[in-house]
């Protein structure tokens, strides 16, 4: 059985708050508010161009103390399915 990304974290941030702070970070980068960005919605409706998903999976890598393929974000379009991903098993 594999070990999340989200459970390998010291401080013990929890799924919503790594779902919080990806929302914040897409919003950040769209230039949009947090409660713009829906969960459910594929970043690319908000403008999330492969420049920024791979700054966004950066980011992602840098926070979690993780690596990522550089895909991630295609594979996992939206805000649920990456959290899912990161929190089902990436370590």
């Amino acid at each position: 059985m594999s070990t999340s990304a989200v459970e390998n974290q010291a401080d013990g941030r929890s799924t919503k708050d790594l779902r919080v702070w990806l929302t914040e970070c897409v919003a950040l980068h769209v230039q949009l508010t947090p409660e713009q960005i829906k969960p459910d919605v594929p970043l690319t409706d908000y403008g999330l161009d492969s420049i920024y998903a791979l700054t966004v999976a950066s980011e992602i890598e840098d926070h979690l103390g993780i690596d990522l393929d550089p895909t991630v974000m295609w594979n996992h379009p939206t805000i649920d399915e990456l959290v899912g991903f990161l929190t089902e098993g990436t370590a």
